[in-house]
């Protein structure tokens, strides 16, 4: 007897958890509303395997991934509305009709010629799906889902923006906004400006960030990711240096705790401290080195 296919099989498991008769419990309850966090937490695992270099890890996550597409389609199976194939079919369509370059007749030389095609398509199939000329949105922004993370939302409204000419001609003026948006926090901070306006101008300087970013050719998610990253291992190294000779970070002065920051980066720069040749060194503010 021939063995089922992979994907027929996971299908099939599925079907079953989600049984009445035999299934799991937990499986049963949920719906699309309850499965959508762990959607976005399996993509983000994902980015999470790639950016570590983890093929292993990335395996694993691709497949958690796969299981809330599957888990997705069953749900809306069982409520007749489409089914797992219907997913599949839908988007080999997509591709084939998002790709005329490739599985038509139509030339298209560059990846940045693509990315303007690929937008142009989407805006036709925007335009087919609402109906009558009242209900269509004919904004460069339309299509720009709001649940996205802020700061990858922010790119791509900037983007479509940039699509019809609204947009820096260069990187370097994007500094001199980014000045402007920094001077009128201050002015806020300083004249003890509401929430409300506090919130309103760091949003602002927040948004020409990622703009500046994007004229760079730098996504803004995955540079503030790195920076997270980057703070990790810095304040762990910190902390391990500070167990080392006996002392606690909450015990400390902040030029103490500075003194030890700043040698912690240095330390890591050239692979001494605990981790390294070096030997481990207390944050004394005797040991601080210039910020970087």
């Amino acid at each position: 007897m021939t063995e089922p296919r992979p994907m027929d099989q996971l299908l099939e498991i599925m079907a079953k958890l989600r049984s009445p008769d035999g299934g799991c419990p937990w499986d049963v309850e949920q719906t699309f509303a309850s499965i959508a966090p762990h959607t976005i937490e399996e993509a983000y695992e994902v980015a999470d395997a790639i950016a570590h270099d983890d093929m292993d890890a990335l395996k694993d996550e691709l497949g958690d991934l796969l299981f809330q597409s599957v888990f997705h389609a069953q749900m809306a199976k069982e409520l007749q509305v489409f089914s797992f194939d219907d997913v599949v079919n839908g988007v080999i369509d997509k591709m084939i009709r998002r790709h005329p370059h490739v599985f038509g007749a139509q030339s298209i030389p560059t990846a940045a010629a693509q990315t303007v095609s690929w937008e142009d398509i989407k805006a036709r199939e925007r335009a087919s799906k609402s109906g009558s000329d009242e209900d269509i949105d004919d904004s460069a922004l339309a299509g720009v889902i709001t649940g996205l993370p802020a700061l990858t939302r922010a790119e791509k409204i900037q983007k479509r923006a940039a699509r019809v000419g609204f947009d820096w001609s260069e990187a370097i003026s994007v500094i001199d906004k980014l000045r402007e948006e920094t001077r009128e926090l201050e002015t806020e901070i300083s004249e003890g400006g509401s929430a409300e306006r506090l919130t309103d101008e760091l949003g602002d300087l927040l948004f020409v960030c990622v703009n500046l970013g994007r004229k760079l050719g730098i996504d803004a998610e995955t540079a503030l990711r790195g920076a997270n990253n980057k703070f990790e291992k810095r304040f762990r190294h910190m902390e391990t240096n500070l167990r080392a000779a006996g002392d606690k970070l909450a015990d400390m002065d902040l030029p103490a705790m500075e003194a030890a920051w700043q040698l912690t980066k240095k330390q890591l720069a050239t692979g001494d401290g605990p981790s390294g040749d070096g030997e481990a060194i207390a944050g004394n503010p005797g040991n601080a080195v210039e910020s970087e």
